[in-house]
């Protein structure tokens, strides 16, 4: 679940985040201690509080409780002096508590005692999957619910594309990490594939899945990168086309756009084969007919797609057009 970058680098955010939050108390502390002298004594004692109830606790058991309410009173009597204190000198009564973005975890990322995310970490989460998912503004654009079938006006059409879209919905109603889930989109351009996989994408995001919205032609251009290019990532073990085996989902676009041979039809059976065994889900989409998918990359390309992938075919007038009449 969720990009292993993204959350690398978001939990350390967080993590700094939440240190800020006491280098920022501590330089108010400073601040207020050098126009009230008096705050020096007052604070000294607040920060022993946690001390005092260790030692009560070890050494007087028996009566650690009534100790404990002892001490709770005592920290109260200081913390509403000090208040009065930082009110008299012109600052806020609450200037020297901590103050954190998140309150439910104190900008940790996680609440009960760190084993649960918080909903303000999940959603930086969600942002950065957005991000990294190749198609961030599409994710807001293209929708479930501003799919409209409205444009396919032909009664076949229409059934059959409400067809495709219950199907997809419950591609993703269905998804999950430990079952390989693959589709292929194929049909004449215009007609909604790519709106359906940046639907499909962002639900998926938003559910903690780690997903790659990429085009062939690019995809190709990496591996092609890697593998002529003596430069390409010189000095470092990770590589780009490593994103293309390890993301939950991955999403292909426009199959047969890019300039097809040998090596692209090598390295597409190579990533469908390898995320297939893998256990990883795999989303293509292309304008190509199944044969013209045989001519372009081999049988057993095509032998894969029709095994291992559900085919749904997009039909109608392009979309597009009908948009700009």
């Amino acid at each position: 679940m969720f990009n292993r970058e993204n959350y690398r680098r978001i939990k350390q955010q967080f993590t700094a985040k939440h240190l800020a939050a006491g280098e920022a108390q501590q330089q108010r502390m400073r601040e207020a201690e050098a126009v009230c002298p008096e705050l020096v004594q007052v604070n000294a004692a607040l920060s022993q509080t946690g001390l005092r109830i260790f030692a009560a606790a070890m050494n007087d058991r028996a009566a650690l409780s009534a100790r404990v309410e002892k001490l709770r009173a005592e920290n109260e009597e200081l913390l509403a002096a000090r208040a009065e204190m930082l009110v008299h000198a012109g600052f806020p009564r609450d200037y020297l508590d901590l103050h954190y973005e998140c309150e439910a975890c104190l900008d940790t990322g996680f609440t009960e005692n760190g084993t649960k995310l918080c909903a303000c970490m999940r959603r930086a989460l969600i942002l950065a999957g957005y991000e990294s998912s190749g198609i961030g503004p599409l994710l807001e654009q293209q929708t479930f619910d501003n799919f409209s079938l409205q444009y396919y006006t032909d009664p076949g059409d229409r059934a059959n594309m409400e067809k495709n879209l219950a199907a997809v919905k419950q591609y993703v109603e269905m998804f999950s990490q430990s079952t390989s889930r693959n589709m292929l989109f194929f049909g004449q351009t215009g007609l909604g594939k790519t709106h359906l996989s940046s639907a499909i994408a962002k639900c998926l995001i938003d559910r903690g899945f780690d997903v790659l919205y990429e085009s062939a032609q690019s995809i190709f251009a990496d591996f092609e990168d890697e593998r002529f290019n003596r430069a390409y990532n010189s000095g470092s073990d990770f590589r780009k086309t490593d994103r293309y085996f390890e993301c939950e989902l991955l999403i292909i676009d426009d199959l047969g756009a890019e300039l097809s041979n040998q090596f692209t039809a090598s390295c597409l059976y190579n990533l469908i084969n390898t995320r297939y065994n893998m256990g990883k889900s795999c989303i293509i989409s292309t304008n190509l007919t199944h044969k013209e998918i045989e001519a372009r990359y081999s049988q057993r390309v095509l032998s894969r797609l029709l095994g291992q992938y559900q085919n749904l075919r997009f039909t109608g007038r392009d979309v597009r057009m009908m948009k700009l009449i």
